[in-house]
């Protein structure tokens, strides 16, 4: 008998969840702050789950969100990781950088009338 002990190959740990960087969540944060200053948006949660991180918008803090800016790494190099979708699942821009998917909450869509 020998004494061989097979090699394991290195692989990259996968996290156990998913989150916004620090400049992902001050991009988040302005538009938020925005939306806040003009009365449209009340509350937010962040949900850091193992697929996906998620920031949610709510109008009162006791409706369903409003909208969510999620996070998902298994789409990089597809699609796009990040998307802002409304209520429903409906998604309204996706795409690989979070500035340009957050211009969906531009001045002239969200004007109040």
């Amino acid at each position: 008998m020998s004494n061989i002990v097979p090699i394991k190959k290195s692989r990259k740990k996968q996290p156990s969840q998913v989150a916004f960087d620090r400049r992902e969540l001050g991009l988040i944060l302005n538009i938020y702050g925005q939306m806040v200053s003009k009365g449209d948006w009340k509350d937010y949660a962040i949900d850091f789950l193992q697929d996906k991180a998620v920031f949610s918008i709510y109008r009162k803090a006791t409706e369903h969100a409003l909208y969510r800016v999620e996070k998902k790494p298994e789409l990089k190099n597809k699609q796009g990781q990040f998307a802002v979708v409304a209520p429903g699942g409906l998604i309204l821009k996706r795409g690989h950088d979070l500035a340009t998917v957050l211009r969906v909450f531009d001045k002239q869509r969200f004007q109040s009338v």
